[in-house]
């Protein structure tokens, strides 16, 4: 395994791990590699420096990056939406549709909410004019 620093067009920077060099190689001709923040194939190897290991770096010990946080401005962002949707609104579950139209035509109190619901149900709230949209992320699941 290799890790490469790669970067877009667009300028964004970001990891990703490859069998070999020539895995990425083969990936990225068939445009197979894309970035990680826009999502243009428009990507090429960044400038990287080399990792070297020595015995006295070996032996110092070094703080990891704790995988619950965000390791980026996007998942930043994507975290501070997450807690703003959960605090500012209802998590209604697996009832979202229901709840969503019941909203929609006033039979119930308009409030906002958030859940989950299966794709199809989603695609008929859009077309019956019920506004909704996809979050970017899931329901932290509260146990007991």
């Amino acid at each position: 395994m290799i890790q490469f620093t790669l970067k877009c067009a667009n300028d964004h920077h970001f990891d990703s791990w490859f069998q070999s060099g020539t895995a990425f190689d083969k990936l990225h001709a068939s445009g197979m590699v894309s970035c990680s923040v826009c999502g243009t194939t428009q990507v090429n190897k960044a400038i990287m420096a080399p990792r070297v290991s020595t015995a006295e770096k070996a032996a110092t010990p070094t703080a990891k990056p704790k995988l619950n946080e965000p390791a980026n401005p996007t998942e930043q962002a994507l975290a501070e939406l997450k807690k703003y949707v959960e605090k500012n609104s209802d998590y209604v579950g697996t009832n979202f549709a229901t709840e969503a139209r019941a909203i929609h035509t006033g039979d119930a109190p308009q409030r906002p909410i958030w859940g989950e619901t299966r794709g199809d149900e989603a695609k008929k709230l859009i077309e019956d004019g019920v506004p909704v949209a996809p979050l970017p992320f899931t329901p932290t699941r509260k146990s007991n």
